[in-house]
């Protein structure tokens, strides 16, 4: 049998196995190759958060903190058409905003950011979401994960998003072994192209959310087992990993109520929906 004809995990098995430390050139090839593979295995990757202009953006940004995107997008229908603007949600009662927000979770200290953010946006930015990382960061509520959310997917800024999902990953295929998330974005930022960042972004959460789970990843039904040194922490039987596997990728609805045409799984159903 050829290697090219192999199964993922004897190839992985094969990968797995301790060698002579890894040089930074290889390093940087094999980063690169596992960026093209998560390409051709999410092609349709892009932000799980609906919305349609970058405050929308900013605020669902914000409210995803210690919740999931599909809880979020089954919260902001209601909360953008009470709330349409900066100066709208700037002038909110601060009671109403929490009720409407409250599925996601640390309402109280969510709806504080958003009025802070919302008044901000008002009175230094003329009610526009700025472009910039500096600006972003000043807003309350805002930190470099949030502003590079915005700046990559409302602005076409390239940044890298050091979410959960993404900081675990890169730390299992040892691209870092840093725990800051600013440390963890300068490390695998001078891996790629600056180009690459915001795609980068979504395919590595992607991979997290779908595959390669903190508690049990499905490693015998992931498509860079041969190319990851953390091959078998999981599940490394395919037919057991395949039934690990989440969202479209085992069947299900995705996070967003209003995906991309080229979204190959099912909506998310609206807050309340059996």
């Amino acid at each position: 049998m050829s290697e090219r004809s192999q199964p993922p995990a004897a190839k992985a098995a094969k990968a797995a196995k301790p060698g002579k430390p890894e040089s930074r050139l290889a390093l940087v090839r094999r980063a690169r190759r596992i960026n093209r593979e998560l390409a051709e295995t999410y092609p349709y990757a892009h932000p799980e958060l609906d919305f349609e202009n970058p405050f929308q953006l900013l605020v669902a940004t914000v409210l995803s903190a210690q919740t999931t995107d599909l809880r979020v997008n089954q919260t902001t229908p209601a909360l953008f058409r009470a709330y349409p603007t900066p100066e709208d949600m700037a002038a909110a009662e601060p009671e109403a905003l929490e009720q409407l927000i409250r599925p996601t979770g640390f309402f109280r200290a969510k709806a504080k950011s958003l009025l802070g953010l919302s008044v901000a946006l008002r009175d230094r930015f003329d009610g526009e979401v700025p472009g910039r990382l500096e600006d972003l960061v000043t807003l309350p509520g805002v930190g470099r994960k949030t502003a590079n959310v915005v700046l990559g997917n409302a602005f076409d800024v390239p940044g890298l998003t050091v979410d959960t999902h993404f900081g675990r990953l890169v730390r299992r295929w040892r691209w870092t072994t840093q725990e800051d998330p600013e440390k963890v974005e300068a490390e695998v930022a001078a891996l790629f192209p600056k180009s690459d960042w915001t795609m980068l972004s979504h395919r590595v959460i992607f991979h997290g959310r779908r595959v390669c789970h903190a508690r049990k990843p499905a490693c015998g039904a992931c498509p860079i087992a041969p190319l990851c040194p953390s091959y078998g922490e999981g599940e490394t039987d395919p037919e057991k990993a395949r039934k690990l596997l989440k969202y479209e990728m085992g069947g299900q609805p995705g996070q967003r109520l209003r995906p991309p045409a080229d979204f190959p799984g099912q909506p998310a159903p609206p807050l309340g929906a059996a």
